[in-house]
């Protein structure tokens, strides 16, 4: 009963998030998916929050400069 409660709203959660970003500006998707995938490297690399953290922020300013 607890993982199909679990999985509810995790996929309630995910739908409002994915939802969210219907009417973005493609440098708000470009600038989201850029801090996305920095924070994820940076985690990747680094290990620690800090490292996370300064990964989102580069690849948000990263993406927010693709055309």
């Amino acid at each position: 009963m607890k993982a199909s409660i679990k999985k509810m709203v995790f996929l309630f959660a995910l739908a409002s998030a994915l939802s969210a970003c219907a009417d973005m500006t493609p440098a708000q998707r470009h600038t989201a998916t850029g801090a996305v995938l920095g924070g994820v490297t940076g985690n990747l690399i680094g290990g620690d929050t800090g490292a996370t953290l300064g990964g989102a922020a580069l690849g948000g300013v990263i993406g927010s400069q693709i055309k």
